[in-house]
């Protein structure tokens, strides 16, 4: 009979998510994540397996808790076009917020990944589709409730917004300017005919 687990799994992940967060994949070694989660390595290696899957299982947490989760509160707004720009608005300000500066760990774990980790790289290009389907999704829905305009292509639209996102998640490190994000989400949405995002 397996002996129940003798940690709270959500502050442990947290911990590891913290941590990864801070340092990134490569730089965090698994004494120091033994030391935030307050765990032995044996007892990580345990319940979590390598430093690469406690990893992905880190990543899983925090997407849960936020990606997703604001993607399916935002999908479920009656509005498509609003749901776009209401996920740029939020994105926009959590950047501004995030007084680290750290980013999206999704999205600087995709900026960290070298060419000779393919797994990795198909593994978190897999999580940041989900951004682009999310985009896509509102396009197409938006085209059909009469929204959107009917000539604009969903897939390329949709690229343009997740390569606008991205660009935002980034330049809000090294210049959190609330001038230059907005501009720049303003810009995608007058591109693509979409209205502009709502006021904070």
């Amino acid at each position: 009979m397996a002996r129940p687990r003798k940690f709270d799994e959500t502050a442990v992940l947290d911990a590891a998510v913290d941590r990864f967060w801070t340092q990134g994949f490569e730089a965090t070694s698994t004494r120091e994540l033994a030391e935030s989660m307050q765990m032995t390595l044996a007892s990580i290696h345990n319940a979590f397996g390598d430093k690469r899957t406690l990893f992905r299982r880190s990543l899983e947490h925090y997407l849960n808790g936020s990606l997703r989760a604001r993607i399916a509160r935002h999908e479920a707004a009656p509005s498509p076009a609003a749901a776009i720009a209401g996920f740029l608005r939020e994105s926009i300000e959590r950047s501004l917020g995030d007084g680290c500066r750290r980013g999206c760990l999704l999205v600087n774990s995709a900026l960290q990944v070298t060419p000779a980790d393919p797994e990795m790289r198909d593994y978190l290009n897999a999580e940041l589709a989900t951004i682009e389907d999310f985009f896509r999704r509102c396009i197409v829905r938006g085209r059909q409730s009469g929204e959107i305009p009917a000539g604009i292509d969903a897939d390329d639209a949709a690229r343009l917004l997740f390569s606008n996102l991205l660009g935002i998640r980034v330049l809000a490190r090294v210049r959190p300017e609330r001038s230059l994000l907005e501009g720049a989400a303003r810009a995608a949405l007058a591109t693509l005919g979409l209205p502009p995002m709502p006021d904070i």
